[in-house]
């Protein structure tokens, strides 16, 4: 009896469950276009501006850009070529993808840290071995 009212009890959670999902509505082309645009500019303000700020970006036409930020603004951001010295001004809503090749502050300090840290141990193995019992 007890198991055959648990039964039940599931089953009726399960429909109820089921039947009061709620209903998420589809956004948009201009809505995801927007929140996409809004990634792709913290994305590029996040790597900053300069030399080290390196960049891969694809454009909805195609088109592929390879350099570093040389500018940014509210609308678009300009990618120099550090070969040619070419720069090429770039729309955010024109963007299809973006690669950033730039380390973290942090990112850099961990490295830094870990080779420290892989030097004093073979140091220490060294001075171990060479003057150990």
């Amino acid at each position: 009896m007890f198991k055959r009212s648990l039964t039940l009890m599931l089953i009726g959670a399960l429909v109820i469950s089921m039947s009061a999902a709620p209903i998420t509505l589809a956004k948009t082309k201009e809505e995801k276009a927007a929140e996409f645009t809004a990634k792709v500019k913290t994305g590029v303000a996040k790597l900053g501006v300069g030399p080290d700020a390196r960049i891969e970006v694809k454009l909805r036409d195609k088109t592929k850009l390879k350099g570093y930020i040389s500018q940014i603004s509210d609308e678009s951001f300009v990618v120099a070529d550090a070969k040619t010295g070419t720069t090429t001004e770039v729309p955010y809503p024109n963007v299809a993808s973006v690669t950033g090749k730039n380390l973290s502050t942090g990112a850099k300090i961990a490295i830094g840290v870990a080779i420290g840290v892989g030097v004093l141990l073979l140091v220490g193995l060294i001075a171990y071995l060479a003057y150990g019992d």
